[in-house]
């Protein structure tokens, strides 16, 4: 020991006899003790001096025992003795691996057994449970931090020496006998500890202590189980009677029979010469037979690897070590137990599971707590079951929430099984954990079903109804078997999971009998291949069957008189409720379903079909209006069986079928669909009879002898399931499994496993009838079968060719390889595609050229040809590629499609996903956002007013635009949204080739072209109240407008609502559409919160977005205003021209100008009772103001109440193109709009 240690420890005290003497340094020495293990190193040397010198034993005990009263001293000896007592595992992190590091781990796990020995004393326990008890007696109010603190370390000691391994070979005990871990159990109980522990478990202000108190118990019941403890203190069963003399009979008739072996090997006659045979048939190393050198009794025996060395299995491919095994303890201690387990149960059980459960929810526990509540769950639950089942007692763990908490852990543990390969030991005992939880649910369940109260039947009939049909509950055991790993996961479990599966299915039959048809969840993966050409759809008919198909239907639904029957009524769904498309995308389906039932000359399908669509969409009239009469009905249906209506297509066009499986998988776009069905019994057992599940079940019963009777039933009931019930007993025609059959009937106890001999002497039976008929069935023995080969083998193969595709020439073959020589060293993208158009047969495909490939070793495999995807190869950037990127980004940063004319250019292709994250890594932009498609308006001079004529900018601002902007400016922001999916490329290329002419001319709506649309949605605002939030908004427009014009700088600016009423518009549906109309852009993630002026929008367009927030006032003979045709001198319109002015000024300009038009006619004709000045008072106003901004003269305009009047007659032109044919006016496409005159919005922010 080092001489610093020795000296601290001598300082402590010494022990005279019984009597402890403490030195008057005592505490100080403690505290050093503790300070000198917080800095020792990584072989923990100051630990394992600190136990070579037994300081616990002779010093540390004995203080806390006869010197308590000294508070400082106890609890730093407590302290001390909390860290002596950690576990070597927690010291080291793990076991270690390392020899040396190995040998200090079990150094310090022996010291830790000594601990545990020497805390085996009532005394020890007694002073804790003293101290503990005193401490529980103080109310909240007067304990105190380190009352606490001192509570806490007890609790942790306690669980520190219960944790301690056992020492078998040190111990030598038997089952029965005291170990020392029983010894420390008595302790606890003679203390009374226990009743403190049950106290704890149960106390309503003591919740905080509930994970130590679990752990405690766990550890306390480390060696037991719940069938011991239940028979502990009765007397034995005749159950149990008959199973023991069932093991003993089973022993006599193997020794028996040996004893018949060894007889028969001696014969009658000694012989001193052994003899030498020659074994015909059976050859050596060379072509001559065997020599056999030994007794003929042992010939049976005689293998080829008598003699060789035991090949070494590899570490990674050993079976999984089972878990240390459990010993019957001494029945005083299994009595206490058994006690404390009833007690627990019935006063604490529920309470602290649901402490528990709520502490591993909220994440307020340590790694890996949730085994402690696992094994808790399985352990009490088993036992309850085992003593008097009551339902009650475990209620808190009996409920759907336990199912779906243990499901999910399972799916966690063995996700990390497969993923941290180092610790997938303790993964495979965290799983089992849960899976002896998930089948003690089961067995719980199973016996309520069983109880003779009928509340209790009834939860426990909901129970199984939930499990039942939820997918993740039913196919779980399918998934366990089918994942069986033999080198991680140790045969224990396997057993546990055979009997969880045989629990299952029989209760599900029994569930499944007592009704006609039960409905489950059934979770589908709809997979969208990008497959190739598909065949032509069924609108691509010729027009001669469209025509015989319609005057068949026509003249059906003449005949029925458009009547329908109520049946076909009330069957027909137009649409599903359940279904993730979306209802637009339903209409349109529901088109092409009457177009189907059309084609398909079912006349009253489809006209039921399309009334059933009106009710649900009777907008726009698509079905037809409500009031429609049948001949109508029948124009509508002979319409949509000549449209060429949109169907469902491929991803992707001219694509050629995938290379190979591996490949299409790959390619698949796969979405879950949550559908409801029809479960039937005997179709999910089929789902077992695959050689994945049925292998482990034969592993299984390879150990048949050491099985429990009710494990070999288990294994027998699945297997019989397959080969009788479901006629599959080819799927054990395997020689592995008549290997098995043969040593199970050879075996002198066969009689003890008769269900076992039975079927294998049926499976046996049913084989040799079959290899009869099929002379190949014993060459099918060397394989393990799916259910095609099992068909095949009891059916009859198939012919060659038959179901195959085009068998390929010699001619053929060679062709190919030649064409393949050729081709393979060039340095085209893909070979295949260079084949196929060069090969004689052109009905060749893809597929077929690919597999014969591989077929004649030409390529090792299909994934070497697979076809390249756009971006999915290529990975990494070059600095050129880089460079390349770079270069493209910097030339077309400033055009309407940045993305999309990157792609075009970029030398490797690659998806816009990869694209648009190099930029963003480059730095190059700063969101995504930026690269959207721009939506591109009119040509910036046009908007502006430069290089314009006054005709052409009169026709722009007269110039219609659809009815639809609102619902084509909405596709614009999905679009924008959706700039990252890749299965849009295709769609957006060909867009932009066939918008590429007229981009210039009809980009997108500019602000000014989208007034009508912006009017109406003002109109319908003010109609709501919204008049001070549209005031609002106008103000900040005018304000940033003048702001930009100002500093010539334009940055996206944030529109604040301050007041209640603005906050409660921004959050109104209608006012966010005008946002978007105007242009203003919503808050892009969770970092903004408010809507934004983008940056690209101009001082001009801000005003002119400002001036459509007007009201309008409709007046009447406003379309005839319009209609006139202006009238000017022409001369002042030369000189206004000849004015320099700016595009801004000449754009307000004009458009006083047109208001000047319009309103002399207007009060020409209509005699209104404004003056003729006013028109030529406000244009001249305009024009002042276009080359001076003052505010005096435009001070004129406000102050005449008149000319207010008339500003507010100023016309936007936005006409329908439902004008008369016969009138000589303008032809005009939408609704006149009145708008204020930009003037008035001037001088307002003027005189702010």
């Amino acid at each position: 020991m080092n001489c610093e240690l020795l000296a601290t420890c001598s300082a402590l005290g010494y022990l005279e006899g019984d009597t402890y003497h403490k030195e008057a340094d005592c505490l100080e020495s403690v505290k050093d003790l503790i300070r000198y293990l917080r800095h020792e190193d990584d072989t923990r040397d100051v630990r394992q001096q600190l136990g070579a010198g037994q300081i616990v034993q002779n010093d540390l005990l004995p203080i806390i025992t006869q010197h308590r009263q000294d508070k400082a001293l106890f609890d730093a000896c407590i302290r001390l003795m909390v860290n002596l007592t950690q576990p070597a595992m927690l010291c080291f992190g793990k076991v270690p691996e390392d020899p040396v590091f190995r040998f200090h781990f079990l150094q310090l796990t022996s010291h830790l057994q000594a601990y545990k020995e020497a805390f085996a004393s009532e005394s020890v326990f007694g002073i804790l449970s003293e101290i503990l008890y005193n401490l529980l007696q103080l109310d909240w109010e007067q304990r105190q931090e380190e009352d606490n603190l001192l509570i806490e370390r007890i609790l942790l000691l306690v669980r520190n020496v219960l944790h301690v391994p056992a020492n078998p070979n040190e111990e030598k005990k038997v089952d029965d006998d005291a170990s020392v871990h029983d010894r420390v159990l008595w302790a606890i109980h003679m203390s009374g500890f226990d009743d403190l522990v049950k106290f704890l478990a149960s106390a309503q202000s003591e919740q905080q202590w509930s994970m130590h108190v679990l752990e405690i118990i766990s550890l306390m019941f480390r060696d037991q189980t719940p069938e011991a403890l239940v028979s502990a203190g009765h007397a034995r069963s005749a159950e149990e009677k008959q199973r023991d003399s069932q093991e003993l009979e089973a022993l006599r008739q193997k020794e028996h029979a040996q004893k018949r072996s060894r007889t028969l090997q001696r014969g009658t006659r000694h012989s001193r010469f052994g003899g030498s045979y020659v074994i015909q048939g059976l050859k050596a190393i060379g072509d001559k037979d065997v020599i056999y050198h030994r007794n003929l009794q042992n010939f049976k025996n005689y293998t080829h690897d008598i003699g060789k060395a035991v090949r070494r299995v590899p570490k990674r491919n050993r079976r999984a070590q089972e878990c240390k095994d459990k010993r019957r303890s001494a029945l005083n201690v299994r009595l206490f137990l058994r006690e404390f387990c009833v007690d627990f149960l019935d006063n604490c059980y529920n309470r602290l599971m649901y402490l528990v459960k709520e502490s591993l929810i909220r994440e307020q526990t340590q790694q890996h707590d949730e085994t402690y509540y696992l094994w808790a769950l399985s352990f009490f639950m088993a036992f309850n079951r085992g003593n008097g089942f009551r339902a009650d007692l475990v209620s808190e763990t009996m409920s759907i929430r336990a199912f779906h908490f243990i499901e999910r852990n399972i799916t966690n543990y063995y996700e990390m099984l497969l993923t941290d390969c180092k610790e997938a030991t303790s993964w495979s005992r965290r799983m089992h954990l849960a899976l002896k939880a998930y089948q003690e649910l089961l067995l719980t369940v199973n016996e309520m079903d069983r109880s003779q109260d009928e509340t209790i039947r009834q939860s426990s009939s909901v129970i199984k109804s939930n499990i039942f049909y939820l997918m993740e509950y039913r196919e779980i055991f399918l998934t366990l078997l089918r994942k069986y790993d033999e080198t991680r996961q140790p045969h224990s479990y396997l057993k546990d999971l055979v009997e969880s599966t045989h629990l299952f299915l029989r209760m599900l039959e029994r569930f499944c009998k007592g009704r006609r048809n039960l409905m489950v969840q059934r979770k589908k993966v709809k997979r969208k291949k990008s497959q190739g050409k598909k065949q032509q759809s069924a609108a691509e008919t010729s027009p001669e069957a469209l025509e015989e198909a319609w005057k068949i239907v026509e003249e059906e639904l003449k005949a029925a008189g458009f009547q329908l029957s109520e049946s076909l009524t009330e069957s027909i769904v137009p649409f599903d409720a359940t279904s993730e498309t979306p209802l637009e995308e339903q209409r349109t389906e529901a088109m092409v379903r009457v177009q189907d039932a059309l084609l398909a000359r079912m006349g009253p399908e489809a006209l039921g079909l399309l009334r059933a669509a009106r009710e649900v969409w009777p907008e726009g009239d698509v079905f037809g209006s409500a009031d429609v009469e049948p001949e109508e009905e029948l124009e509508l249906l002979k319409q949509i069986l000549h449209a060429n209506l949109p169907r469902s297509s491929p991803l992707e066009n001219g694509v050629e079928e995938d290379e190979d499986g591996a490949e299409s998988e790959e390619e698949e776009l796969e979405s879950v669909q949550v559908s409801e069905t029809e479960f039937n019994f005997q179709d999910f057992i089929k789902r077992f009879a695959n050689p994945s599940i049925v292998q482990p079940y034969l592993l299984l019963l390879k150990s048949y002898s050491k099985n429990t009777p009710h494990t070999n039933h288990c294994i027998a009931r699945m297997l019989h399931r397959l080969a009788v019930d479901l006629k599959m007993d080819a799927l054990l025609f395997q020689l592995s499994v008549f290997h098995l059959f043969n040593k199970i009937l050879s075996d002198p106890a066969a009689a003890a496993y008769k269900e076992l001999v039975t079927f294998a002497k049926y499976v046996l039976k049913r084989f040799f009838s079959l290899a009869a008929q099929n002379n190949k069935a014993y060459v099918e023995l060397l394989f393990w079968k799916n259910v095609g080969a099992v068909r095949e083998m009891t059916e009859g193969y198939s012919k060659d060719g038959e179901g195959k595709k085009p068998t390929w020439t010699e001619e053929e073959e060679e062709e190919l390889r030649k064409l393949y020589e050729e081709h393979r060293d060039s340095e085209v993208p893909d070979i295949v595609e260079t084949l196929l158009p060069l090969l004689s047969n052109s009905n060749r495909t893809r597929r077929q050229v690919v597999t014969q490939l591989v077929h004649m070793g030409l390529v090792n495999n299909a994934k070497e040809l697979k076809k390249q995807k756009k971006g999915t190869r290529i990975v990494l950037w070059t600095e050129e590629q880089e460079e390349e990127l770079q270069m493209l980004f910097e030339e077309y940063r400033d055009s309407d499609d940045v993305l999309g004319n990157i792609l075009k250019k970029l030398t490797a292709k690659r998806s816009r996903a990869r694209v648009v994250d190099k930029l963003l890594s480059m730095g190059l932009v700063s969101e995504r956002r930026e690269l959207y498609k721009k939506r591109s308006r009119s040509a910036q001079g046009k908007s502006s007013g430069k290089g314009m004529t006054e005709e052409e900018f009169l026709a722009e601002l007269t110039q219609g635009f659809p009815d639809d902007s609102v619902d084509t400016d909405d596709e614009d922001e999905r679009e924008d949204e959706s700039e990252d999916s890749e299965e849009e490329d295709d769609e957006e290329q060909e867009r932009e080739k066939s918008q590429n002419g007229g981009r210039r001319s009809q980009s997108m709506h500019s602000t000014v072209e989208r007034r009508a649309d912006v009017g109406a949605m003002v109109h319908a605002l003010h109609q709501e109240g919204m008049s001070g939030p549209l005031l609002w908004l106008q103000n900040c427009l005018n304000r940033t407008a003048n702001d930009r014009e100002e500093d010539g700088l334009s940055q996206p600016v944030p529109v604040v609502p301050l007041t209640e009423a603005n906050e409660e518009a921004m959050d109104n549906k209608s006012f966010q559409r005008l946002l978007r109309k105007l242009g203003l852009r919503a808050p892009a993630d969770e970092q903004e919160s408010f809507w934004r002026i983008p940056a690209k929008i101009s001082a001009f367009q801000l005003r002119s977005a400002a001036a459509a927030l007007n009201p309008r006032e409709d007046q009447p003979g406003e379309e005839q205003d319009g209609s006139k045709s202006p009238t000017r001198d022409p001369q002042q319109h030369e000189g206004e021209e000849e004015e320099e002015v700016s595009g801004e000024q000449r754009s307000q300009a004009l458009r006083a100008l047109l208001l000047a038009r319009k309103r002399k006619h207007h009060t020409s004709e209509d005699t209104a009772p404004v003056s003729d000045v006013a028109p030529a008072d406000d244009t001249d106003t305009v024009n002042e103001r276009s080359q001076e901004k003052t505010s005096t003269k435009r001070s004129r305009v406000l102050d005449d109440d008149e000319e207010e009047n008339a500003d507010d007659s100023i016309l936007v032109m936005d006409m329908e193109a439902n004008g008369d044919a016969d009138s000589d006016r303008e032809d005009i496409s939408a609704p006149v709009k009145r708008r204020r005159k930009m003037v008035l919005i001037d001088e307002e922010d003027d005189e702010d």
